[in-house]
């Protein structure tokens, strides 16, 4: 008897049940939400970091996975006598508006203001041409 006739096999097409831009758009959210801790880590004058897990080889050379920090790099930064915010997805800028792909304010506390703008535009969708836009741009490439 074969190995495969004892087997029980089926067709079965697999649904996927996340619509991409709206995981694209989560995705983008959290990292707002995100920035909003990194922001007021730095106005208390600290670095925001996350805990993660890398692997490295101990002494005996086998790969174990060891808790690190790392380092949220912030969307935002001084310039121009004020401060500039650009929204990021990943490591890309998105483009904002036909004017250009940064929000500049005064002041570092304003940022708040513009990030909490960023959450309710992503939110509302009216980002999802712009995250669109950077799949066309990667796959150009």
């Amino acid at each position: 008897m074969s190995m495969l006739a004892k087997l029980t096999f089926k067709s079965v097409q697999r649904v996927v049940k996340a619509d991409p831009v709206v995981v694209r758009r989560n995705k983008l959210m959290a990292a707002i939400e995100e920035q909003g801790r990194v922001l007021d880590a730095a106005l208390a004058g600290q670095s925001y970091t996350v805990a993660v897990t890398r692997a490295k080889k101990d002494e005996n050379g086998a790969r174990v996975k060891v808790a690190a920090e790392k380092a949220v790099r912030a969307w935002f930064f001084t310039q121009d006598a004020g401060w500039y915010v650009q929204c990021k997805y990943g490591v890309r800028v998105l483009t904002l508006s036909d004017k250009g792909n940064a929000v500049w304010v005064k002041e570092q506390k304003d940022i708040k203001a513009v990030l909490e703008a960023l959450y309710a535009a992503a939110a509302a969708g009216e980002l999802d041409a712009a995250l669109t836009g950077l799949r066309g741009k990667a796959k150009a490439k």
